[in-house]
């Protein structure tokens, strides 16, 4: 391949990652300031209001993996088109939805689109570039997450109070079809575990215990919610117990077990994301509800640490090519836990300087820590590996995001109960908020040792 060729792939591979990076937490974070309006148009109450958010991490995480693998075997770009297809089309049926049930439905449907996306867009980055060039493009993938992050508050809080939030879904029409665009222009499929055979009943196991533990989870304090999320852990189990015993399985659990690199810095991104990620379904209710904001002035204040995680996340990615990427990650993972003990101080008397501080402070340990945390993770395995390893990457994310958003409904379900969520029930629900962000901030802490544990990274990726 000559010189010019190379770098066109490269430009078309970062823009692959790009515009699928930026349009799927784009459509979360706008969502979350929705959620009151959407909880007003349908009558939901706290739990139900929640789900409209869950339901898409949920159908996300449970077909990433089985799509990361079938992405190693059939072809990473012919998966991404597919599913870039299939949010595109479901986004616009989700702003179409006459009701509550059938918005979930279309939801369930972009998460199906989003596992496929997610399990095959950094794995292609991760193919095209080499390994000395592999920190700063992560970055800027990461880079691109965060400002749609940013964005998405802002746009979504103003086309909410504009024109409703139905219009909110319609953004991802354009953004889709210039991400097929841009993949139809990769001259490559790497379909590099191709002929290998897909694990179905391997698949199956895994799909059926994650949402047993998920839903489970949502259903906390409950005795049922309990007992479910117990028999999903056992199949959890039973799956583990099932893929190593697999020539080709569809999670290589080899990985975790011999790879010391690949298996704490995935722990320590399902820690990182369990602690995080309500940070903006939280604070978009305390905004609205307790402090009295509109959905518009909400989102302008929750702009603020999402653009920090932009501003500094190709900086940490840099960093990472030439520091150990254990040392910036676990600095990143400290600054959250602070971050999160700000957050668990507000009051409905806090300043907005106040506020505003401590999510910039957060989001720059955010940033500090997730783009180093995914070289570390890409760059211990093999070429062939890819997809698996950018399938656990996004696996580690979502469960993370919907373990994040279950600690917050579980509490809010303590305090506030199954009723919808108003300026009435503000005091039950800061109390609800407050506990919340100690558990994420203890969580976070424990983080910091799972981050410190991986030691340094295994360069187990090929130097093409």
């Amino acid at each position: 391949m000559t010189r010019t060729a190379e770098e066109t792939l490269k430009r078309s591979a970062l823009a692959v990652a790009m515009l699928s990076s930026f349009l799927t937490p784009f459509m979360a974070s706008s969502i979350n300031v929705a959620l009151p309006s959407i909880a007003e148009e349908f009558s939901l109450d706290a739990v139900l209001e929640s789900w409209v958010a869950t339901s898409y991490l949920l159908a996300a995480a449970v077909f990433l993996v089985p799509f990361g693998r079938i992405g190693d075997i059939k072809g990473r770009k012919k998966t991404f088109v597919y599913g870039i297809w299939i949010f595109t089309i479901s986004s616009v049926l989700c702003a179409l939805a006459p009701d509550a049930g059938l918005l979930l439905f279309f939801r369930i449907m972009q998460g199906f689109g989003s596992a496929m996306i997610f399990g095959t867009g950094i794995a292609i980055l991760t193919s095209v570039y080499p390994l000395k060039e592999r920190g700063k493009a992560l970055g800027l993938a990461v880079a691109i997450t965060y400002l749609g992050l940013s964005v998405g508050p802002f746009i979504g809080g103003v086309m909410t109070g504009l024109f409703g939030w139905r219009t909110i879904f319609l953004v991802g029409v354009p953004v889709g079809a210039a991400a097929v665009y841009a993949a139809n222009r990769l001259s490559g499929d790497w379909a590099e575990a191709k002929g290998e055979s897909f694990d179905t009943k391997g698949s199956v196991i895994y799909a059926v215990s994650l949402t047993a533990v998920i839903i489970g989870f949502s259903l906390l304090p409950d005795y049922f919610g309990a007992s479910v999320s117990i028999v999903g852990l056992a199949g959890i189990l039973l799956f583990i117990w099932w893929e190593l015993r697999q020539r080709h399985p569809v999670l290589d659990m080899r990985l975790f077990r011999d790879n010391r690199t690949f298996a704490f810095s995935n722990v320590a991104a399902l820690i990182n994301y369990s602690a995080t990620f309500a940070v903006g379904f939280l604070m978009s209710l305390y905004l609205q509800y307790v402090k009295g904001m509109s959905p518009e002035s909400a989102g302008i204040v929750l702009v603020a640490q999402p653009v920090v995680m932009a501003v500094f996340s190709p900086v940490a990615g840099r960093l990472s090519d030439v520091i150990e990427p254990q040392i910036i990650a676990t600095v990143g993972m400290t600054i959250s836990a602070i971050g999160l003990v700000l957050l668990a101080l507000l009051t409905a008397g806090s300043p907005l300087w106040f506020i505003v501080f401590s999510l910039a402070f957060l989001g720059f340990g955010f940033a500090l820590f997730s783009s180093p945390n995914t070289n570390a993770i890409m760059s211990s395995v093999e070429r062939k590996a890819y997809g698996v390893a950018s399938a656990s990457v996004g696996t580690m994310r979502l469960i993370g995001q919907v373990l994040s958003l279950g600690i917050a409904t579980l509490f809010i379900a303590l305090f506030v109960g199954s009723v919808e969520i108003t300026s009435a029930v503000s005091e039950e629900f800061l109390k609800s908020f407050n506990l919340a962000f100690v558990a994420f901030a203890t969580l976070c802490f424990v983080g910091i040792f799972a981050s410190l544990a991986r030691g340094k990274v295994r360069k187990g990726a090929a130097r093409a």
